[in-house]
């Protein structure tokens, strides 16, 4: 089936003693295929929790709808949900609104997995802090090779105060949207994912979270995530950039409690009109082999010299990839 042996992942039951999950796990696909059934496994090995997988498979067309499927035929926690194609932010909106789970829990797609224990401690340490209305744990960063990169730990108020900061170079999330774990009545209360945000929607949900509740982070790293060609964060930075900045006009104009929906119509009547510049697949890929190159460029310098050509190919003569090779000449 290519499912990497989804016939042996029936691990408990769906429903708590309530009739619903504790935990519901969103996640949307879109054409994740080749890593799909590590992120599955990972998920469904999790244990000490009763929870749901809902999937939102975005209109794939390499063969993951299969794949779903064949894992929800073999496990009744997996509730796949088929579309046509509308992007991140709306496939998360309805996962979450088909959640039944008292918390929410954040995982991706893309080869990202979730550490043993990963949902079982977030549940906890939400059961036993009742104020916190999200938490997150830290996060491993590995290369497309699976090579180790890099981890982002946070120390418990450091994501509080991280999301109580109104300005670009001073705000700080989670480790990684996938770490996260939010009540689902936080989530409910403050309008969860908006549609105006195709691309910062994790920002700007948590900016509303902690107006209303503790963003407390954890320090064990219980996710694992993969730094792959094509992925949003990697694709669309500038764009990013230029969304998180309005996101942090509209927290500013709450915090002072103002009225933000002017700033948001504002903001979606100048993102029909404008098309947001386009950086050639070229040179993004280059930016993203030299990003990982230097990444590695320490540890292991053969990895990193590899890295750095494959970013001269994707564009030739990238001057940063030139010099990352220049600070490697004579080491093997």
């Amino acid at each position: 089936m290519g499912t990497g042996g989804a016939t042996h992942l029936r691990h408990g039951s769906v429903a708590g003693m309530n009739g619903s999950p504790s935990v519901s796990v969103v996640m949307s696909v879109y054409n994740g295929a080749a890593t799909l059934a590590a992120t599955m496994d990972s998920v469904l090995a999790q244990e000490g929790v009763d929870f749901e997988f809902i999937v939102v498979n975005d209109g794939s067309t390499d063969g993951s709808g299969a794949i779903l499927d064949d894992y929800a035929r073999c496990d009744d926690r997996v509730r796949v949900i088929h579309q046509d194609n509308t992007g991140l932010t709306r496939a998360l909106i309805r996962g979450c609104a088909e959640a039944r789970g008292k918390y929410i829990a954040r995982q991706d797609a893309g080869g990202d997995i979730s550490l043993p224990e990963r949902l079982v401690r977030q549940f906890a340490f939400l059961e036993a802090n009742s104020d916190v209305v999200m938490t997150s744990c830290g996060t491993r960063f590995i290369g497309p090779e699976n090579e180790f990169l890099y981890d982002i730990v946070q120390q418990s108020d450091e994501l509080r105060q991280g999301l109580e900061q109104l300005r670009i170079d001073r705000v700080r999330g989670p480790s990684h949207h996938g770490s996260t774990m939010f009540r689902q009545v936080a989530y409910q209360a403050v309008g969860g994912y908006r549609p105006e945000f195709r691309v910062a929607q994790d920002l700007d949900l948590w900016m509303r979270l902690v107006e209303i509740g503790s963003c407390i982070a954890t320090p064990e790293v219980l996710y694992q995530a993969c730094l792959t060609l094509g992925t949003i964060s990697h694709m669309h930075r500038s764009e990013q950039l230029k969304v998180a900045n309005i996101i942090l006009q509209c927290a500013t104009i709450r915090r002072s409690n103002g009225d933000e929906k002017l700033t948001l119509q504002q903001f979606m009547r100048n993102n029909r009109k404008v098309r947001w510049l386009s950086i050639p697949r070229s040179l993004q890929n280059a930016r993203f082999y030299y990003f990982v190159g230097s990444l590695l460029r320490l540890k292991q310098p053969a990895r990193a010299r590899i890295y750095y050509q494959h970013a001269l190919k994707s564009w030739f003569l990238y001057p940063r990839a030139l010099f990352g090779l220049w600070l490697l000449r004579g080491r093997p």
